[in-house]
C-alpha cells in the first residue's frame, strides 16, 4: 500500500503518469544479492533515457561518475552528485541537462554491449544483424528484451517486454529515419 503515513516507518510512493504500482522504503539499508549496503538509498524508479533503476544501477553511476568516485579518490565526471541520494537529479539538474543521457549511456556500455549469456552475445549479434542488412527482428526484440528485463529471451522469469510491438516499430523508424531502410 502507497502513502500510508501511519505505517511504522511510514510509506510514500511518487506518483506519476504512467506508473504501473510500487513503492519504496529507505528506511534502513537492505543488502543486494551480494550483501553489499554501501550502495544504500539505491533502489529507485526509473530515471533517463533507458530509465536506470535499481541498487546496482544507481550504485555504479555513483562509483564510476559520481560523489563515491570523487570520495574515494578518482576521478569523477560528478564529483558533488549523489547519484543515490538524489537519484531524481538525472531529469532534474539544470546544471547537467546531459545527465538523462549519460545514465542511458552508462546503461548501455555497461550492461547491454557487455552481455554474453547462454550464447547470446550482443556484439556478435550486432555484427550479424548489420551484416545481414538489418533485416533480422529477432535482434532487436533480444536487445528490448536485456533492456527491459535483463535476457535476450523473455519472459525470463520477469515477464513478457514491456511495449515490445512499439519498441520494434520504433525501431524500423529509426532505420528508415536514418536512410539505412526504404
Amino acid at each position: 500500500m502507497c502513502n500510508d503515513a501511519w505505517a511504522d516507518p511510514p510509506r510514500t510512493c511518487d506518483v506519476y503518469e504512467g506508473q504501473k504500482a510500487g513503492g519504496f522504503d529507505n528506511s534502513e539499508p537492505v543488502p543486494n544479492g551480494s550483501g553489499r549496503t554501501d550502495v544504500e538509498g539505491c533502489c529507485w524508479w526509473g530515471r533517463g533515457v533507458i530509465q536506470t533503476t535499481g541498487i546496482c544501477n544507481f550504485g555504479k553511476l555513483n562509483y564510476y561518475l559520481g560523489k563515491r568516485a570523487a570520495s574515494d579518490g578518482r576521478d569523477a565526471a560528478y564529483p558533488k552528485i549523489d547519484f543515490c541520494k538524489d537519484p531524481e537529479i538525472i531529469c532534474s539538474s539544470e546544471e547537467f541537462e546531459e545527465l538523462k543521457w549519460i545514465a542511458g549511456m552508462f546503461y548501455w556500455m555497461e550492461s547491454v554491449q557487455k552481455y554474453d549469456v547462454e550464447g547470446w552475445n550482443y556484439m556478435e549479434r550486432l555484427e550479424e544483424f548489420v551484416d545481414g542488412g538489418f533485416s533480422d527482428p529477432s535482434f532487436i526484440n533480444a536487445v528490448s528484451g536485456i533492456v527491459n528485463r535483463g535476457c535476450h529471451n523473455p519472459p525470463c522469469g520477469t515477464g513478457a517486454v514491456d511495449g515490445a510491438p512499439e519498441r520494434s516499430e520504433n525501431f524500423e523508424k529509426a532505420l528508415v529515419t536514418f536512410g539505412i531502410k526504404d
